[in-house]
This record gives structure tokens, C-alpha cells and sequence, in this order.
């Protein structure tokens, strides 16, 4: 994939939405640019994708929104996490350690000589 974008792996929007809310309260743009500069362009979420998810978490809880400025002046909705979403990060993160891990050796394992 050297010249291609990769594609998010299910479920793996809300890990990463919740952890560029720790940086501090983002609008959704702002969630975008920074999952998109964090993995140097690899990733890129799209506006319909991020603003489902924005919503999923803010029902369950994880997260809440309340309307501010934007930098360019422009009214936006603001997220932030709250305890149940800081709380659900670490599961979260735990859970994909583990299964990069597991990934990882799987594809590190050389075949037997028979």
C-alpha cells in the first residue's frame, strides 16, 4: 500500500476519535486533520463516517458536544470525552495492542521445515 491510502479497519474509528479527544475538545474537522497528521496521511476519515461515529459515541455516552467558535469564526460543535469515554480508550487500546500483537506474529511466524 506505499502509494495508497490505507482503509480503516472496522471498529477502529472510535479508538482513534477518542484518543485525538484527549489532545482536548475538537470539532469534528479538527478530529479529522488530526487522525489524518497523526498517521503522517495514511489514514483519512471521511466527513459522513466521522460525524456517525461522533454521534454513536456522544448516545453511548463517551462523549459530549456543546457548540463554540470555530477558529475562522464559523459556529461548530465541539467534543470532548468524558469519564465513561476516557475509561472506554483504555479498553479500547488494550484491545488493539492485543490484536496487533497476535496480527504481528502470526505474520512473523516462518514455516517448518518438513
Amino acid at each position: 500500500m506505499a502509494d495508497r491510502e490505507m482503509e480503516l479497519l472496522q471498529g477502529t474509528l472510535d479508538v482513534l476519535v477518542l484518543k485525538a479527544l484527549t489532545w482536548g475538545a475538537m470539532h469534528g474537522y479538527a478530529v479529522a486533520r488530526w487522525i489524518a497528521e497523526a498517521t503522517d496521511g495514511a489514514l483519512q476519515v471521511l466527513d459522513g463516517t466521522l460525524y456517525a461515529a461522533l454521534h454513536r459515541m456522544e448516545a453511548r455516552g463517551w462523549i459530549v458536544a456543546e457548540w463554540g467558535l470555530a477558529d475562522t469564526g464559523k459556529r461548530a460543535k465541539f467534543y470532548r470525552l468524558t469519564a465513561a469515554g476516557r475509561a472506554r480508550l483504555r479498553v479500547e487500546s488494550a484491545l488493539w495492542r492485543r490484536y496487533a500483537a497476535t496480527v504481528s506474529r502470526v505474520l512473523d511466524m516462518r514455516p517448518q521445515p518438513a
